[in-house]
């Protein structure tokens, strides 16, 4: 695993690098892996390089590029939208010369046009919206402050909001809102086994979920 970068075309500094993480040999098949979003991403980035470091013992080459406005990414995320995203990906793609994708869960909103591939765990963006706003209210509720679903999304879709230590701006908001996944096949979570990393309380791992994924993978890319 080395690590890598794609030039972004992300608004405020078209071409600016981002970085990536990557597994490769110059393999003729070469898996781009859209990150899942938000507070997901922490959480089921360990099972994503894990699963990269099957495919490479598999002859697979992989790419987890970063989001602009996440980790490391000297981006302001509050003035970046899904579109943003999706761009930033069809960018990797293009760069990594990548010939499969593999989205996790909100990843599949966000998927470059024309590549084959697959999707662990669509969600759609109002679902990953919902999930964030639940947990806003649950933690102000425990700080002893009232908050309410309904009034936080309207204040969102209009002015942006801070949702698990992510500032997010109204674009993102109202992209989130209605944004459906990518009509990929589905990689269903009876595949994988065990609980979703992604409910977990926090970021876990579970060699044998990067086993089951890593290997679905193996085959389907060379059916």
């Amino acid at each position: 695993m080395t690590p890598a970068s794609y030039p972004c075309p992300r608004p405020s500094d078209p071409g600016a690098p981002e970085y990536a993480l990557a597994f490769d040999r110059g393999q003729a098949v070469r898996l781009l892996i859209i990150p899942a979003l938000f507070d997901e991403g922490h959480k089921l980035r360990r099972l994503c390089v894990e699963v990269m470091r099957r495919l490479d013992g598999s002859g697979v080459d992989s790419f987890l590029p970063d989001l602009p406005g996440t980790n490391e990414s000297t981006a302001d995320l509050t003035g970046l939208t899904l579109a943003d995203w999706a761009s930033a990906m069809t960018a990797a793609a293009d760069h990594f010369r990548a010939t499969h994708v593999l989205a996790v869960r909100g990843g599949g909103l966000i998927v470059p046009p024309g590549l084959p591939g697959w999707c662990y765990g669509p969600v759609k963006g109002s679902s990953l919206l919902r999930t964030m706003l639940r947990a806003r209210v649950l933690s102000a509720r425990e700080a002893g402050r009232e908050e309410s679903g309904e009034g936080l999304l309207v204040e969102a879709q209009e002015h942006g909001i801070e949702l698990a230590g992510y500032r997010l701006g109204a674009g993102m908001v109202q992209h989130l809102q209605a944004a459906q996944p990518a009509t990929l096949a589905e990689i269903a979570q009876d595949v994988v086994g065990g609980s979703p990393l992604w409910l977990r309380a926090e970021p876990d791992y579970a060699p044998s979920q990067a086993d089951a994924l890593a290997a679905y993978l193996t085959m389907a890319v060379r059916a």
